[in-house]
């Protein structure tokens, strides 16, 4: 019997059995082998996942933290993936208030060779750009959609809700491109001075545009001498003057008389840079720099200084104010004449024109053109600024002009120029050119020898004077020794000068026995109060603002009141009687 046989025959045992028991290990089989090519996929998966974050791990800390390619820290500009430059650095204040600074943006632009191609309607098409951007003009959009033209914007500076509305319109031709805006946080509170950029990104006015390779090479902020707490005392104490008494306009600025760094400068009317007036709108021309004027009696304190240091006049010397003084057929009134023989101190703290005038004559016309050349009244102001003045010089420089110059008329300067000249003459007499970029603290700051340290001490002394017993009593500030000088100049007009239009300033220092920072305070045709008793001059109008900016910002700058001694000017001039104190009311 064959064994096939025996099985078959065997009891228990069937042919079906032997059947089903090898389907079913080949099933175990196919199973098995399904798990095994799942778990090695698996695993392989698991393995390039693995691989992948690894390597993406390994280069995030290369780039963070190892790379140390200097390409890639480099200032030089860098470009976004389509093409735009990076943005501009920003501009701070000397504490690193931001001044200026950029904003990502997107413009719309249309291809209007791409809507024709795909046939879009273009009067439907502007209609439903119209609907979610009202602020566009339909007829005008129409025009710009069916324009000849390749490339035309529709829309600078979307919002990211306007960016998706548009895009859900769905509209062929139509595309965004990426960009960056200009902000000023600060609105026209330093608009003269930071300036401003056009729709392009690119500087037109200020520090702006006199650093516009800097600001776009250089990722650093750039940092200014400006002190925003300061900038906005002095604002708002101009607008309030300038409100107070009807006037056309003023501008103010304080300096630190020992660096030439200017902390705040105001011109008014100003502007807002975030949106700017026409070019041609008088709110963007800048008094503090741009103009030029006739000063007035603040030029005094020139033509004293350079009467004192020139040796041949002292602080005991007298002159003849006894009766208006005639030369060359013009005739140098006083318009409160005291009528007698005046000191150097009267002459200066009553502002007489003929007292100031016979010592220029006596310092001579050459030594006159030469300090004020020297004390940079005589060419355009060294400041970081496109928007700057030149002053207006007589050619040829003959005596009458020595006269009027001596109280301020026949040359016109800057704001900026006088309040940097006076700084000269109380900071121990060095001048320090003007500058709108904040120096570091341990920047040596040399500047050059105009008077001597003695000459400088004396009108010091002069300038506490004219503040505590002349016509500058209302700038006064009690614990902070205030010193200055008022002018009044009347302005000129097509028929000569103007009697009611004039230009009221004071220049102060203080404190007067070590001066730290000086101060102007412009006013541009002031109208007389009832408050004034219908007088138009400084030291009704500049004065009592100088007080209120110097009353503000000491405190902030660190410097405390304190008990006031006797002007040192006192002690050094012998027995000079100063008489007739009574404030002088009158053009200064």
């Amino acid at each position: 019997m064959s064994m096939f046989s025996a099985k078959r025959h065997r009891p228990g045992f069937h042919a079906g059995d032997d059947l089903q028991a090898g389907a079913a290990l080949r099933l175990d089989g196919v199973r098995m082998q399904a798990l095994e090519t799942g778990r090695s996929r698996l695993v392989a998966t698991s393995l390039v996942f693995l691989v992948a974050f690894g390597v993406i791990g390994v280069r995030m800390i290369d780039v963070s933290v190892l790379d140390r390619n200097p390409a890639r820290f480099s200032v030089a500009p860098q470009a976004h993936e389509d093409g735009v430059e990076m943005e501009r650095a920003d501009i701070a204040d000397r504490s690193g208030v931001l001044l200026a600074s950029s904003l990502p943006t997107v413009s719309l632009h249309a291809r209007p060779d791409d809507l024709r191609g795909a046939k879009v309607d273009v009067e439907a098409a502007a209609a439903k750009l119209v609907a979610v951007l009202p602020e566009l003009d339909l007829e005008e959009t129409i025009e710009h959609l069916s324009s000849s033209r390749q490339f035309v914007y529709l829309k600078r500076n979307l919002t990211p809700r306007q960016q998706y509305d548009v895009n859900a319109l769905g509209i062929p031709g139509l595309l965004f491109e990426k960009g960056e805006r200009r902000i000023y946080p600060h609105g026209n509170l330093v608009s003269h001075v930071v300036g401003m950029t056009d729709v392009d990104n690119k500087g037109v006015a200020g520090i702006e545009k006199r650093f516009e390779n800097a600001l776009k090479e250089s990722h650093e902020p750039l940092g200014l001498a400006i002190d925003i707490r300061i900038q906005t005392i002095v604002r708002n104490e101009l607008a309030r003057s300038v409100e107070e008494f009807s006037a056309v306009g003023g501008t103010g600025m304080v300096m630190d008389v020992r660096t030439g760094e200017v902390l705040a400068m105001v011109s008014l009317p100003d502007f807002d840079p975030n949106d700017p007036p026409p070019a041609t709108d008088p709110a963007m021309f800048n008094r503090a720099t741009k103009g030029s004027y006739e000063m007035g009696s603040t030029f005094k304190l020139f033509n004293t200084a350079m009467a004192l240091d020139s040796g041949r006049i002292t602080l005991n010397s007298t002159f003849d104010a006894t009766k208006p003084l005639v030369f060359a057929n013009h005739t140098i009134h006083d318009d409160h004449a005291l009528n007698r023989w005046l000191t150097v101190p009267e002459i200066l703290i009553h502002s007489s024109n003929i007292g100031s005038a016979r010592m220029a004559l006596d310092a001579g016309t050459e030594t006159q053109r030469a300090f004020m050349a020297r004390i940079g009244m005589l060419a355009p102001p060294s400041i970081e600024l496109p928007e700057v003045g030149a002053p207006l010089v007589p050619n040829p420089w003959r005596e009458i002009n020595t006269i009027t110059i001596s109280f301020g008329h026949g040359l016109s300067v800057t704001p900026l120029q006088l309040l940097t000249g006076v700084a000269t003459l109380v900071n121990g007499g060095e001048y320090h050119p003007p500058t709108l970029l904040a120096r570091a603290p341990d920047e040596p700051t040399p500047g050059m020898r105009i008077i001597s340290p003695k000459t400088s001490e004396q009108m010091r002394g002069l300038m506490r004077l004219v503040v505590t017993d002349g016509t500058g009593k209302k700038a006064d500030v009690a614990g902070y020794e205030v010193g200055g000088k008022t002018g009044t100049a009347e302005k000129v007009g097509s028929g000569g000068y103007r009697k009611k239009s004039v230009l009221s300033s004071f220049v102060a220092a203080f404190p007067m026995d070590a001066p730290r920072y000086a101060v102007l305070m412009m006013v541009d045709e002031p109208q007389a109060t009832k408050e004034t008793h219908g007088f138009i001059t400084a030291g009704w109008t500049a004065a009592p603002a100088v007080s209120r900016v110097i009353a503000q910002i000491a405190p902030l700058m660190g410097l405390m009141p304190k008990t006031v001694t006797p002007s040192p000017v006192m002690a050094g001039a012998g027995s000079i009687t100063i008489k007739g104190s009574k404030e002088v009311a009158a053009v200064e």
